[in-house]
This record gives C-alpha cells, sequence and structure tokens, in this order.
C-alpha cells in the first residue's frame, strides 16, 4: 500500500505551465533550473523582452565604440601616424613619395628624390635658408616637416594614377616607378623675404620674423646659426654637442633675451592705462637717473635735456622712462604686463616646438626700475614681441600666427585649407592708436629716423639690451608698415649688435624695401 501511494505522488507532481495570457510561469522544480531558464523558448513573451532587451544594449555598446574610434582617429590621425610606434608612415612610404613642400610663390623648398636602390631621400633646393621653418624629416621631425607629416605621407592619386606610375618609366624618374604622389604643402612662407632675412643677418647669431598683420601669416623666420638640413644625418652629433651654438633652437620660438628699450612700449602702455596725462609729462634728462641707492644711465650716458613723454619714447630715453616707472603701481604694473602675453603660453606654430614664456619681476622698487626700460629680470622671445606689434598695427586684436597656407593633392584637390583666426584681443582701439603715434615718432625724428622714407610710412621701436656688466648689447627693432593701414610686421633681434637702429633697424628696412618693391 505504502508502494501504491509513492507512485501516485510522483504521477501527481505539477509540470511547469505557462499562462500566455498572463504571461505568468507557475513554479515548478524545473523552474528553478538555471540551465532552463537560459534556454527558456524564444516564442514566450518573456524571454523575447530579454533577448531584445540585451540586443538592443549590446548593438548601443557596440555603436558607442565604433563611434568613439572613428571621432578619435578622425581627430588624432596625425599623431597616431607621428607615433614612433606605429608603423603605419614606413608602410605608406613604401607606397607613396613623401610630398613637396612649396613656398607661396610655389618655388619648391623641399622635395623627395628615391635612389637607385628605390630608398627616398629628401632634397632641400636652398639648403639651411629654411631650416627652421621647413625643418627636416630625417631622424626626428621638425617645422613644416612633422607638422604637415601626415598629409605628406598620404596620398590622393586614384587607383587609375597608381596603376600608371607602376608602368611608366619615365615617372619622374625611373627610380620613382611603383610609388604614388604625396601630397603637397602650400605654405605661408615668402621666398623674397626668407632671402632677405637670411642675407640681411648673415654670420650673426639671431632671429627674424616676419608676419601678415591682418592674417597672421608667416611669411619669413630665420634663426642662426643653422643648420643643413639635407646633411641633418650626418651633423647631428656636432650639432647636439655644440652648447655653445644651440643651432638647433628656433630663436624665433624659444630664444629668451632681455627686450631692452622695445620693453617701453609695455610701460608706455602701463602709464596711459593708469591714467596719467601723457601730454603734461615732461622730464630733463641729465644722463641718468636715481632712485634710492638704484641707477639708471642712458645709452653712453647721453643727456638728452628736456622731454616731453612722445620725445621720451622716440629718443628712447632711459633716465625718462626709469621715472615713468618708478610712478607705476606694483600690482596693477604686474597685472598690466601679464595681459600683454608675459607669463602664459603662446599660440603654438609648430606641434614639436612650444614658445618660451615671457617673465619679468619687479618684487623690488630697483627690479621695477630697471623692469621698465627692458633691463634686470626680463626675459622675452621675438615672437612674443612680434605678437605685440602686430596687435598695435591691428587695432589691439592678435591673429593666430600660421605657417602652412594648403595642402593639395595631385590633382590640384584641396585636401586642407588653413585661415586666419583671431588669437587674442590684448589691448583697446584707443590704446593701440596711441602706441602707434609714439612708434611711428620713433622712425619721424627718433633712435630709427635712418629709415624714413618716401615709399611707405614706418612705425617701430628700437632696443639695445645688456647681457652682461661690460655693457654689450643685442640689438632689437621691431616694426610695421604701412603705419597709416598696416600690412606686414617685422621683428629682429642680432645678438651682440650693439644697438637696436645701427644693427637690427637696416636689415628691417631691407625686408621692407623687397615686401613694398622698393629698389
Amino acid at each position: 500500500m505504502m508502494e501504491k501511494e509513492k507512485i501516485n505522488q510522483t504521477v501527481k507532481q505539477p509540470k511547469t505551465q505557462i499562462n500566455k495570457e498572463t504571461d505568468k510561469v507557475v513554479k515548478s522544480d524545473r523552474h528553478d533550473n538555471k540551465f532552463y531558464n537560459f534556454f527558456m523558448p524564444v516564442e514566450y513573451p518573456t524571454r523575447k523582452k530579454q533577448i531584445i532587451t540585451s540586443l538592443v544594449v549590446f548593438g548601443v555598446l557596440f555603436l558607442g565604440i565604433f563611434i568613439y574610434i572613428s571621432v578619435s582617429y578622425a581627430v588624432n590621425k596625425t599623431s597616431y601616424i607621428d607615433n614612433p610606434y606605429n608603423r603605419q608612415e614606413a608602410n605608406l612610404l613604401k607606397q607613396n613619395l613623401r610630398g613637396a613642400i612649396l613656398s607661396s610663390e610655389g618655388k619648391t623648398l623641399a622635395y623627395t628624390d628615391v635612389y637607385e636602390d628605390g630608398t627616398q631621400h629628401r632634397v632641400y633646393p636652398y639648403g639651411a635658408m629654411f631650416a627652421h621653418a621647413v625643418g627636416y624629416s630625417d631622424l626626428s621631425k621638425t617645422g613644416i616637416e612633422k607638422e604637415a607629416n601626415y598629409y605628406l605621407v598620404n596620398s590622393g592619386d586614384n587607383l587609375l594614377q597608381r596603376a600608371v606610375h607602376k608602368t611608366i618609366d619615365s615617372w619622374p624618374n625611373a627610380y620613382t616607378v611603383g610609388y604614388a604622389n604625396g601630397n603637397t604643402v602650400w605654405s605661408t612662407l615668402r621666398l623674397d623675404l626668407q632671402q632677405a632675412a637670411y642675407y640681411g643677418l648673415g654670420n650673426q647669431k639671431g632671429a627674424v620674423i616676419v608676419t601678415e598683420v591682418k592674417t597672421g601669416k608667416i611669411l619669413a623666420m630665420v634663426s642662426k646659426p643653422d643648420f643643413d638640413p639635407q646633411t641633418i644625418e650626418e651633423d647631428w652629433i656636432d650639432l647636439t654637442a655644440n652648447k655653445s651654438n644651440s643651432a638647433l633652437l628656433n630663436r624665433c620660438l624659444q630664444g629668451l633675451y632681455p627686450p631692452g628699450s622695445t620693453f617701453k612700449i609695455f610701460t608706455a602702455k602701463e602709464y596711459l592705462d593708469e591714467g596719467y596725462d601723457t601730454n603734461e609729462y615732461s622730464f630733463n634728462c641729465n644722463g641718468s637717473y636715481s632712485y634710492e641707492s638704484s641707477k639708471i644711465s642712458c645709452y653712453h650716458g647721453t643727456a638728452h635735456g628736456t622731454l616731453d613723454f612722445k620725445a621720451s619714447f622716440a629718443k628712447s630715453c632711459n633716465s625718462s622712462f626709469a621715472n615713468i616707472g618708478m610712478s607705476l603701481n606694483k600690482n596693477k604694473f604686474s597685472a598690466g604686463l601679464e595681459s600683454l602675453l608675459f607669463n602664459e603660453e603662446l599660440p603654438s606654430v609648430f606641434i614639436d616646438v612650444a614658445p618660451a614664456v615671457s617673465t619679468f619681476d619687479i618684487s623690488t622698487d630697483n627690479k621695477q626700475m630697471q623692469t621698465s626700460i627692458g633691463q634686470g629680470d626680463t626675459s622675452v622671445t621675438p615672437y612674443h614681441i612680434n605678437l605685440v606689434t602686430m596687435a598695435i598695427a591691428n587695432k589691439g586684436k592678435i591673429m593666430k600666427p600660421y605657417i602652412i597656407d594648403k595642402i593639395e593633392d595631385t590633382n590640384d584637390f584641396t585636401v586642407k585649407s588653413y585661415k586666419a583666426s583671431e588669437y587674442k584681443t590684448i589691448i583697446t582701439e584707443d590704446e593701440a592708436a596711441f602706441l602707434k603715434d609714439l612708434m611711428v615718432e620713433v622712425v619721424e625724428s627718433g633712435t630709427a629716423s635712418a629709415l624714413k622714407n618716401e615709399n611707405y610710412t614706418l612705425a617701430g621701436k628700437t632696443g639695445s639690451a645688456e647681457y652682461n656688466d661690460f655693457g654689450d648689447s643685442h640689438a632689437w627693432f621691431t616694426c610695421f608698415a604701412p603705419a597709416e593701414d598696416p600690412e606686414i610686421a617685422v621683428t629682429v633681434i642680432v645678438e651682440k649688435g650693439g644697438t637696436g637702429s645701427s644693427t637690427a633697424a637696416p636689415l628691417a628696412k631691407d625686408i621692407l624695401d623687397v615686401y613694398f618693391g622698393v629698389k
């Protein structure tokens, strides 16, 4: 009897049931089995919902990853190519000839040729003339060679053109058969202005930067000592070992110098901002100025006599500007300098060269007096001085400097173009007009009067920056022209060049004469 009851109990155990109307599962032992639940028939509504939800979640995640990778590549594709761990560039150069770099007039500044063994080698027709601007592609890369590397190693040739290159032995020579054309980079550099700056600086150390005021285009960039990019690999050990020359350093962007009297632009602007009436200013210069235990002398002890504000600037009177500087509020002066790009990173021209940061120190009265005339613990780059010069010429606005105009493929299709954009407004229109008036007077009756001519009006400021205790100085000149409607800004520094009026200013005039077609 007991056995019969056990059999009946086994038979009467309920099975799992689904009420399809209410979508409720009747609980059973089999229902508690996870393996069974996972493989529950898809036709059950609950299971369908779970599967659809999972597919949607995985689909969204997959789409998100795909979008992230696509956007990341689009944004960072140039840096991915430049990464030394990425072999893509080497693979591309097995198929493509590295593209050419041209001046704004279309002169070839760099191109690629091929040896008989099929090895590519870079050719720089102008040697060291464009060393720091165009850069080099062997070893590491610098200048435009690095800035546009992604585009130079890629090609816009279509399949038909690539097929033709594989079969025509004369393109461009027998050894280049099989290579596609890399894209062509058009720079903003003007050959004629670069030549004027390069030969004008000669064997002297220093830097020259020339910019287009209303666009920010860099028209010329010269730094000396320089190097020959054609032989950079062979010369590398000597170049890196010679610390006194620092030929690899781009002095335009990274050279830090005492600004000398070019700093009087900053002091004059602050004097105006603090509410002083420049028309009422008067100072009697006897060749020096003393404040407590500190003393400032004019260049070679020259006594300028009675000067108003404009004449103090035009004659570049150290004594008068030390007097002006000591009348300024320390906190306001410091804040004013920082608004004029001191202690901040400047807009980059090249991804591999961060411009040096200009600094000042007015923590004591003596340092404030020295800083007022561009001496003491103040250091600036030629690039910084050029940016401020551009702002004065452009009603207070600085356009972001750039050195690449456009990139084209062999079908003359523009792959990428670069346009003018505003970087920052650092002074008001009234301040710009005030400073322009002072700089015009420098050429009309001051330290740069030798540059006055009938072909164009010039606004500028000379500087003689002492760099040791013996009175030796670097020569500065920064300017723009025509003064009434500025087009071009030129900044020059000649290391150990003496006075700005005798060394730097004539070099700037040579560049301006070329620009304006003066013979």
